[in-house]
């Protein structure tokens, strides 16, 4: 819905996306992205954009909030960490590096823990997610098949499209010149799904 929004305001006041982009301080193909709702913006972007187009938050975002819920109520907020490594000793998740904090409405949240991990490169940009996108990511240690989650491999944490069969995991990168990765044994642990990204351009 905000999408749609967006675009009616954009058009109200007789602008282009490159000109709407350029006030709050992203791309055009990033603005593009939040028309379409391909891609959900950072608390900071939803308020420039409603203080470039002169309207409350709940104007445009109150969908996405909730109902009955103001994105002025402190309460409907909450901080969630930016994880710069993730590290898993004695089968434990640990975070490593953390590079600050993302304030995010709590209705994006459901029931158990959830953290941001920044995206690194470009094996996954067919599924619209970019170098340095913030990743949503909840806890969990299992997934449907086909979902995207971040897999520790050995000390090493990754972000791939999971496949489960038996006992082989095949970890598929969303670009075509990154081959898939098929593992039948060794050190790996599901550690959360993706459940949004939030570029930060």
């Amino acid at each position: 819905m905000y999408g749609r929004k967006l675009k009616e305001l954009r058009k109200l006041e007789g602008w282009t996306q490159t000109e709407v982009a350029k006030k709050i301080g992203v791309s055009k193909q990033t603005y593009s992205h939040y028309e379409n709702e391909n891609r959900q913006p950072s608390l900071k972007t939803i308020r420039s954009l409603a203080n470039v187009y002169g309207v409350d938050l709940d104007q445009v975002f109150g969908d996405e909030i909730g109902e009955g819920q103001s994105v002025y109520d402190i309460k409907s907020f909450v901080k969630l960490p930016i994880v710069g490594q993730v590290s898993c000793g004695k089968k434990e998740l640990a975070f490593e590096d953390i590079e600050g904090y993302e304030e995010i409405p709590t209705s994006w949240l459901g029931d158990g823990e959830y953290f941001f991990l920044r995206a690194k490169g470009d094996s996954m940009i067919g599924a619209r997610i970019t170098h340095d996108d913030l990743l949503l990511i909840k806890k969990q240690k299992e997934i449907e098949d086909g979902e995207i989650a971040v897999v520790m491999i050995d000390e090493e944490a990754v972000l791939k499209r999971v496949y489960i069969s038996n006992n082989t995991i095949i970890l598929q990168s969303e670009n075509v010149h990154y081959p898939p990765v098929v593992i039948t044994e060794g050190n790996v642990q599901i550690v959360g799904k993706l459940k949004k990204t939030i570029s930060t351009y």
